[in-house]
């Protein structure tokens, strides 16, 4: 009824207000919710009181027979848009219901026996609603909203912003490329200008379920004496989700990752159970990397020759943590400072003890050819298959298999909730491996442990320690032996540790990471970190902040690298702060100050000064791309220059669109807001732009869990309204999303219209544009006030659930704006047959005369 009252007359308004007097606007029959609503029009203000049409407001909920564009939200949860037809019940030819078609009915999450118990109307059709006691389902024209209403026994299991397979989406066919460069210029002053280019990504089409990959990487290094270069396709493959299995299928090449093995590198086919297709809480754990930069320098993260992540960062400590959660084994960290000089480090990405939901079981099979990222094979062909099987709440056991024509291994193991102490595993491997003439047998061993302490706010991420005979040799050792002519040097022992602790009260934080490895016949490495981190006032001046940071690097013979980095911070402003730091690493001292600020909502910086250098660094988030700029100086050493950018294209049969991008070939969503440009979107991080074609990619989309896209309604351009601003929807690994949003743009304005004869159309008659979108509801005398006007196009008016005329609107608006009322002519026939002449515009005034 809101939108009935929008339209009447002051006078009317003040006369509903009245106490009491609703009750003489309608009666209703004591069947309150099927009965229709008899409106009094006595008290409308209106010059013509046969020229009305109520008829969509006579039934409370009562919606047209038809077909709307409408979001389902199941629950409270949003469902993609679907188109819903509404249908006279067989037992109410004047009502109309929804029609749940089997379609829909699949997205709801319903179990298996509840879908066994429905039954079907309209030559099974639609849905009986009756078949599902506890059901109820409304529309809602003011929203394109159909609610639907479920007792959450009937439904699969669902978490927070996850949804069960039935409501996956698998996006749509298109192309993208993905791309991460960054351009670097070092002018030393004892010897010549080095600059360089290093940049990896990622090119794919996606077609159905299918996800096809290249992933490329490249670098470029130009001085005074040599030029080297180096571009390379590291991999090619194809992947899919089989959500019925919860497992993932990939074809070409890949890297084996197992919870039981080591990694390596291969050629072939592999099936394996997803852990991102389980709820959050039963997902892995991503590896993370921390460390010192003495400048502003770029990191590189690989493994096995392979890049993985690339990234500037500021002077100061720095701690990755948006790594994959696939990624296992060894990482080879290199972090280049401006000054020339490189540090590299190791990062076991060790496991969490292995566990399954009861009654479950996860699997990983693997099939192929070992191969080398710059050579060709380099083994036979082997294959893998390892388990989990959920015995129990508390107990699961694992174990897999892995061989080929001259290596064999094979690994048991059990795994043990603890509930309130954690949770633990221990397994072992056994391995016998054919070497030339030489038979190696031996065994290796691995505990885990982990735990989260909520009540003393911290948590061991993990513990592990891996201890490996001198005869053993995992695949990738056996296969480094099989390339170099002999056993290369095993692994021995491996320590490793995750810890971290929050002192609320003190407002004090720690954390700590530390691992050992050891060889049979080679140096051991070793590498710990430490930060602390403490808050405080000062008088005045809130949030003060003090850390620590402490690290030692060992590898292998190479002199250890310590370093010792202290900082303290002073906020300034809402957004601002100064802080000062001393930081010794490798037998030199520095001291520095920096003050770190943002422009805006997209852009901060920070500028630094130390005793022997000054540097800045800035990094903008755009709406195609993200940029990272840094620039350094040091006296009578170098002078530097830094650039990176990070973004992507995406391409679509509905579009294309520019967009920023961290994760390579991941998973995105295209907005449509058909063609309205420069409408800001609202996904993942910081808001992004419709280009000129009224296409927005929001990328970095976590795969299997809801995502919500909205229009920023506080931002939108003049003259431009949402009609629906929210989407939700939950994308598969590496789709491409696309959803359209109702937008509206063009000027507002009064308008009145008339019909050939020179009548009005009746007082409730609803206007919309080409593309059906509601403009206007028709007032009394024909007065309707218009949005979303465009030079030269067409509306349609609607009564009596038919489309009566078609109104051609100014083929160019009024100099002076459209302060003026447009006078218009309803013409009949169809938009496209339908002639008029040119609209006219008059004063409000001249309006008044002609209506009176």
């Amino acid at each position: 009824m809101n939108g009935l009252y929008a339209l009447l007359s002051p006078s009317a308004v003040k006369a509903l207000l009245r106490p009491g007097f609703v009750g003489g606007l309608m009666s209703i029959t004591s069947a309150a919710l099927a009965a229709e609503i008899q409106f009094n029009t006595d008290i409308l203000d209106l010059n013509d009181r046969t020229n009305i049409d109520l008829s969509q407001f006579s039934r409370s909920g009562f919606i047209l027979p038809g077909v709307y564009p409408m979001t389902v939200q199941v629950n409270a949860q949003h469902l993609p848009e679907q188109r819903v037809e509404f249908l006279p019940p067989d037992d109410d030819l004047k009502g109309s219901a929804a029609c749940l078609t089997p379609e829909l009915l699949d997205q709801f999450g319903l179990k298996e026996e509840k879908l066994a118990q429905l039954t079907w109307w309209k030559t099974a059709k639609c849905l009986d609603l009756s078949s599902l006691p506890g059901l109820e389902v409304s529309g809602d024209l003011s929203t394109s909203t159909l609610h639907v209403s479920l007792p959450q026994a009937y439904l699969q299991y669902t978490a927070q912003n996850w949804d069960p397979p039935s409501r996956w989406d698998e996006g749509v066919p298109g192309l993208l490329v993905d791309y991460n460069l960054t351009a670097q210029s070092i002018h030393q002053d004892d010897s010549d200008s080095r600059m360089g280019l290093s940049g990896n990504g990622t090119v794919g089409a996606n077609a159905g379920p299918w996800r096809l990959r290249a992933d490329w990487q490249g670098r470029v290094d130009n001085d005074s004496t040599r030029r080297t270069q180096n571009l390379e396709w590291s991999r090619f493959y194809a992947y899919r989700a089989l959500p019925a299995l919860q497992a993932r299928l990939t074809v070409g090449e890949n890297y084996l990752y197992s919870d039981v093995f080591d990694s390596f590198r291969f050629t072939g086919v592999a099936l394996t159970s997803d852990d991102s297709q389980l709820p959050p809480n039963l997902r892995g754990y991503a590896p993370e990397v921390v460390g010192v930069a003495k400048t502003n320098a770029k990191v590189i993260i690989s493994q096995q020759g392979r890049v993985l992540y690339e990234t500037l960062v500021a002077a100061g400590p720095f701690r990755i943590q948006d790594l994959n959660d696939a990624v296992t084994g060894t990482l080879d960290v290199r972090v280049e400072e401006q000054d020339g000089s490189v540090h590299t480090f190791k990062v076991d990405s060790a496991s969490i003890p292995y566990l399954t939901r009861p009654g479950t079981v996860r699997y990983k099979l693997a099939s192929g050819r070992p191969s080398a990222l710059h050579g060709g094979n380099e083994g036979d062909f082997f294959g893998t298959g390892e388990f989990s099987w959920g015995i129990s709440n508390g107990w699961s056991l694992y174990g897999g298999a892995l061989g080929d024509n001259s290596y064999r291994a094979l690994s048991l193991g059990l795994g043990r909730d603890l509930l309130a102490f954690g949770a633990v595993s221990l397994d072992a491997t056994r391995a016998s491996t054919q070497l030339q003439d030489e038979t190696l047998s031996g065994a290796s061993y691995r505990l885990s442990y982990s735990k989260s302490f909520a009540e003393y706010d911290s948590q061991i991420t993990f513990a592990g320690y891996r201890f490996s005979e001198k005869n053993y040799m995992s695949m990738s050792e056996y296969l480094d032996a099989r390339h170099y002519g002999g056993p290369v040097g095993g692994s021995k022992s491996l320590y490793t540790a995750t810890f971290n602790k929050q002192f609320r009260d003190a407002g004090v934080s720690v954390f700590l990471n530390y691992s050992n490895q050891s060889y049979w016949d080679r140096p051991d490495q070793k590498r710990w970190n430490l930060s602390l981190a403490r808050y405080f006032n000062v008088g005045a001046i809130k949030n003060v902040s003090f850390s620590l940071n402490m690290f030692r690097t060992q590898e292998r013979d190479q002199p250890s690298s310590d370093g010792v980095y202290l900082s303290l911070s002073l906020p300034l402003g809402r957004t601002g702060s100064l802080s000062t730091s001393a930081n010794r690493s490798q037998n030199k001292n520095s001291y520095s100050a920096r003050f770190s600020d943002r422009l805006n909502d997209r852009t901060h910086y920070q500028l630094s000064a130390s005793n022997t250098s000054v540097g800045g660094y800035l990094s903008h988030t755009g709406d195609l791309s993200d940029v990272d700029l840094t620039v350094g100086l040091e006296e009578d050493n170098y002078t530097s220059f830094s650039l990176s950018a990070r973004g992507g294209a995406t391409v679509t049969a509905n579009g294309g669109a520019l967009h920023r991008s961290s994760s390579m070939g991941g998973t995105r969503l295209m907005v449509d807001t058909q063609g309205v440009p420069g409408v800001p979107v609202r996904g993942y991080g910081s808001p992004t732009r419709t280009n000129a074609y009224g296409k927005a990619v929001i990328a970095d989309i976590s795969s299997y869990y809801r995502t919500g896209a909205s229009v920023d309604l506080e931002n939108l351009p003049k003259n431009v309204e949402a009609t629906q601003s929210v989407t939700q929807l939950t994308l598969t690994e590496g789709a491409i999303g696309y959803r359209s949003l109702d937008v509206i743009a063009g000027e507002k304005a009064m308008a009145v219209l008339r019909m050939p004869d020179g009548k009005a159309p009746p007082f409730g008659a609803t206007v919309k544009n080409a593309r059906q979108q509601d403009t206007g509801i028709v007032n009394d005398g024909g007065s309707v006030y218009l949005s979303g006007i465009q030079p030269g196009d067409q509306m349609i008016v609607s009564w009596g659930a038919d489309e009566q005329c078609t109104l051609t609107l100014p083929a160019s608006l009024p100099t002076d704006g459209l302060s003026s009322e447009l006078k218009l002519l309803c013409q009949t026939g169809t938009a496209k047959n339908a002639v008029a002449p040119p609209p006219t515009v008059g004063t409000p005034d001249d309006m008044e005369k002609k209506n009176s």
